[in-house]
């Protein structure tokens, strides 16, 4: 990752735990969305990440097939850990955010 990207990212995070506090009492319910092509294990890798936490977890294929959106809703310790998530499902190829 070029050093742009990188404090971008940082960035955007720092900006996401000030309103991740500002707007929560911790532990709090965080819903994470996101949509990634309907490829390999993707989707399998998501539900992972939540794997023990007692989240739901609901997927919904586009029509074509092509794309799969995640809900996930779990209660969080912090936004710390809301962060975490993020960045440990951010490896998986073509995941958006949203």
């Amino acid at each position: 990752m070029d050093e742009d990207k990188e404090k971008t990212t940082a960035e955007f995070y720092e900006r996401l735990k000030v309103e991740l506090d500002n707007s929560n009492t911790w532990p709090a319910e965080y819903l994470y969305k996101f949509i990634m092509p309907s490829v390999g294990d993707n989707v399998e890798r998501v539900e992972k990440a939540f794997d023990c936490m007692g989240a739901v977890i609901k997927t919904t294929k586009s029509k074509t097939g092509k794309f799969t959106s995640v809900s996930v809703d779990v209660t969080m310790k912090s936004s710390d850990e809301v962060i975490s998530k993020y960045q440990e499902v951010s490896v998986i190829e073509g995941i958006v955010s949203l």
